[in-house]
């Protein structure tokens, strides 16, 4: 009966921001949990959640909106664009179903922007509910290890502290800013966060990247009637993706109408006495002279040039390590270097998606908390999409990394490309490309990578066979479901 007391009291509950009266403290006016969790982002609220069901306390700390990156401006709003950006795309086949379609089409950014900022704060209300149902305290604030002990690790938020034998940190990521003195004039522009501030569409657009960020966004623009540029530094977008994938997305973005500036780089942003942005675009082809092109009139730049963990949290007095990119180095249990601080999602730097940073999180708490000691999570075979227009579905090894791996001849490539029926009625056309990376002699299927219509949809039940081990004579036993576009990996010859 004492030890049941004993943990309720150990719990804490906040609300608005305050500790309640029957948090524990400390002489030293420190509070202390069992987990206290640094991010309020998916990966930090799955693990608090699921470590509450257990019986322990927990605690959760955070300095923004709940839902992190994700919820507030990553996948889920980036998702209600992606929607948003089809249907600007299906008017164009309309006529060629039958349907009359008023012209002009007029689009109201404002009312798309109105109904996603609501929707994403009814995400936010209910993470807060979830948090209070599963009596995972929210400290508000922006959490930094202090350098004490107590007898563990002290994390001071607004002047108050707390401890805990376990610490979670899934502080995530934030997104590369180029400096003025790197690119004069680089302050005019946004980063993909700025991109969902947008209080009306650019008439044009100037994105600078390659990753999947800059591709998703410069499809958005375009296909929403922006005029868009997508400046590059290599020959092709998606780099680290099958190099099939890397030259379909890329011509797929300039079949759509999207200027792609190839070797090229920003060398200078300047704004005009309208408001509007001059933006020096040098390009340098191996193989040709260098140019330089002025871009006029542009309304919006985005910078989408990459991600670095937010780590700015006083790790070095605590001695946990990062890595040479500077992410916090953990091991396959997400244990840092230092006894009981782990790490989750963005900020580790592995796999940075949402469902990772979850499972991770999950599975973590289940190992300190139910006894669970040699659970982790497999960063091997994840499947990933990318909501390009068309969207990319990819998971398991690229073909150059399956060839380096185990060598040319032990290696068997199918691939398809096709029309999806779809097309067959529409002037407008778009490709399906298809592969599969096998591993001789058994024909395992190690790799999967696609483009199309559906690709997003598809990958989910393919991603379950591949984790089972699933071989191509078991794609070829399973019978197509005629007519689709995913029928094509089980009729490869």
């Amino acid at each position: 009966m004492q030890a049941s007391i004993g943990k309720l009291l150990g719990r804490i509950r906040v609300i608005s921001g305050h500790i309640s009266r029957s948090a524990m403290q400390s002489s030293k006016d420190i509070t202390t949990v069992d987990y206290l969790v640094l991010g309020a982002g998916s990966g930090g609220i799955a693990s608090a959640r699921r470590a509450t069901e257990f019986g322990i306390s927990a605690a959760i700390i955070e300095h923004g909106r709940l839902g992190g990156t994700c919820v507030n401006v990553g996948c889920v709003p980036k998702k209600v664009m992606f929607y948003t950006a089809s249907h600007a795309e299906s008017l164009h086949d309309h006529a060629d179903y039958g349907f009359t379609v008023p012209q002009p089409v007029t689009f109201t950014w404002k009312t798309i922007k109105e109904k996603r900022d609501a929707y994403i704060k009814r995400l936010n209300g209910i993470y807060a509910a979830n948090l209070e149902k599963a009596q995972v305290s929210h400290i508000q604030g922006h959490g930094v290890f202090t350098g004490e002990k107590s007898p563990y690790p002290v994390i001071s938020v607004a002047g108050k502290r707390y401890s805990a034998p376990n610490i979670l940190i899934a502080t995530g990521g934030y997104a590369l800013f180029p400096s003025e003195e790197e690119i004069p004039g680089a302050s005019l522009g946004i980063t993909s966060d700025g991109f969902f501030d947008l209080e009306d569409l650019p008439k044009k657009t100037v994105v600078v990247g390659a990753g999947y960020i800059a591709v998703e966004l410069a499809g958005i623009l375009n296909a929403l009637g922006s005029e868009t540029r997508l400046v590059i530094r290599r020959h092709q977008a998606l780099r680290n993706f099958d190099s099939a994938i890397s030259e379909n997305v890329t011509l797929e973005m300039q079949n759509a109408g999207i200027a792609v500036d190839k070797f090229s780089h920003v060398k200078q942003v300047v704004k005009d006495s309208s408001g509007k942005l001059s933006v020096t675009i040098l390009s340098s082809p191996p193989d040709g002279d260098a140019c330089t092109l002025v871009v006029n009139d542009v309304e919006c730049l985005i910078w989408a040039i990459g991600r670095n963990p937010n780590t700015n949290i006083g790790l070095d007095k605590v001695g946990v390590e990062l890595d040479a990119k500077g992410n916090i180095k953990v091991d396959e249990f997400q244990n840092t270097t230092v006894p009981g601080v782990y790490s989750v999602g963005d900020v580790q730097g592995k796999q940075l998606l949402t469902p990772v940073a979850i499972a991770a999180g999950r599975r973590l708490a289940h190992r300190l908390f139910n006894n669970e000691t040699n659970l982790k999570l497999s960063y091997e075979n994840i499947p990933t999409v990318v909501f390009s227009h068309p969207p990319i579905g990819t998971i398991g090894f690229t073909e150059e990394e399956a060839r380096k791996q185990h060598g040319d001849k032990n290696i068997k490539i199918y691939k398809a490309s096709f029309t999806p029926m779809y097309y067959a009625m529409t002037q407008r056309k778009e490709k399906c490309l298809m592969k599969l990376v096998c591993l001789l002699p058994t024909e395992k299927v190690i790799g999967l990578h696609m483009q199309g219509v559906g690709c997003d949809e598809m990958l989910q039940g393919f991603g379950v066979a591949i984790k089972m081990g699933a071989t191509k004579a078991d794609f070829d036993n399973c019978v197509a479901i005629h007519p689709t576009s995913s029928e094509e990996f089980v009729t490869m010859r």
